[in-house]
């Protein structure tokens, strides 16, 4: 046996399912750490702050950074539903103020709303005509077979559009959500030879749906496990993620014997320039909370590496682009039905400002 084999290899060679046996209840124990330690009835209760998670840190002085470019951007609101609150944070005869799609002038006027899925949304039209289709209800949500598990909430400085389109980008998977997600969310330490011994392998698809759902697309994505190099079923997973108009995503989870649920997703523009975005993850309520957990919080670790990419990217109109990359043009085109010919144009950015 030479020199040259490291740790990891000698271990997976020497003990062979012994080691798998050990690797098992060592993310069994991670995964009592993560989730059961605080709390394992509770909801899970995740929110980060504005800049909490995807900023990049200052350098030093005597470099300064470069200001982002504001690039081409397409109109900052999009026609469609929008999440504004939980049902539950507005109860029956009471009033809330709110701020969110933020005008250059103000307007007194009503809007359409709903209430479907534990939340209310509010139809938002540059042209002001009525809603022209529906917020899908989920079956399970509304039958009370699966269960409210924990919810999380970030804020991203990016164009709403640039959430949606990461469906489009497959591209990106094997580089950004390829590192174990027990390296974190920091892209800077992600592919630390600490968690090198585990990555996830994922392939995805994506398409727009036809007439007369032409406002929703449709995305199935395949996810697979190794640990040092061999398949690691018991973190297989399907997930068939449905995009509804510009601010919804229903993504259907699916997993051999640990069950099935949804994550809602809602991107709510609060600026031009910064989506407010929840989570919220509903389980099979026979599965012990800690499963859906679990995977919200996995889940969140993954959306919070995307986070650091679109605080720092640049809004190309005409990007350069590789065969690799043609589903991105497709998008675009599809969410291009979202914008009316009013749909106001975003104003020139103020000096000194970092866009």
């Amino acid at each position: 046996m030479g020199s040259g084999w490291c740790g990891a290899e000698l271990l997976a060679a020497g003990l062979g399912s012994g080691a798998l046996l050990f690797l098992r209840l060592f993310l069994l124990l991670l995964l009592l750490l993560l989730v059961v330690l605080p709390g394992c009835c509770r909801p899970l209760a995740l929110r980060r702050g504005r800049g909490e998670v995807g900023s990049l840190p200052a350098p030093a002085p005597r470099r300064p950074r470069r200001p982002r470019r504001p690039g081409a951007r397409p109109p900052p609101y999009p026609n469609g539903w929008y999440r504004v609150l939980d049902s539950a944070q507005l109860p029956p005869g009471t009033v809330r103020s709110l701020a969110l799609l933020v005008p250059d002038f103000a307007k007194v006027r009503t809007w359409p709303c709903c209430e479907v899925n534990g939340m209310l949304l509010l139809w938002y039209h540059c042209d002001e005509t009525g809603p022209t289709w529906a917020v899908p209800e989920q079956p399970q949500i509304a039958a009370k077979e699966w269960v409210f598990r924990g919810q999380t909430e970030h804020f991203v400085d990016a164009h709403i559009q640039e959430i949606p389109e990461n469906a489009a980008d497959t591209a990106h998977l094997a580089f950004l959500h390829g590192p174990s997600f027990l390296s974190g969310s920091d892209l800077r330490y992600t592919k630390s030879k600490v968690w090198d011994f585990m990555k996830h392998v994922w392939k995805a698809e994506w398409q727009p749906e036809p007439e007369p759902n032409q406002h929703c697309s449709h995305m199935l994505l395949q996810h697979t496990a190794t640990v040092f190099g061999k398949h690691f079923p018991l973190l297989d997973l399907s997930v068939s993620a449905r995009q509804v108009g510009p601010g919804l995503v229903f993504l259907i989870f699916e997993h051999a014997f640990l069950g099935h649920g949804v994550i809602l997703q809602t991107v709510t523009p609060l600026e031009p320039l910064l989506q407010n975005v929840v989570h919220k993850i509903y389980y099979q309520k026979n599965v012990p909370a800690i499963v859906p957990k679990f995977i919200l919080r996995a889940e969140c670790i993954q959306f919070e590496r995307d986070i650091t990419i679109w605080n720092n990217k640049q809004y190309l109109p005409k990007p350069l682009l590789v065969r690799e990359d043609a589903s991105i043009q497709k998008h675009r085109r599809w969410f291009a039905q979202f914008y009316s010919e009013k749909s106001t144009r975003p104003s020139a950015p103020k000096e000194g400002l970092d866009w």
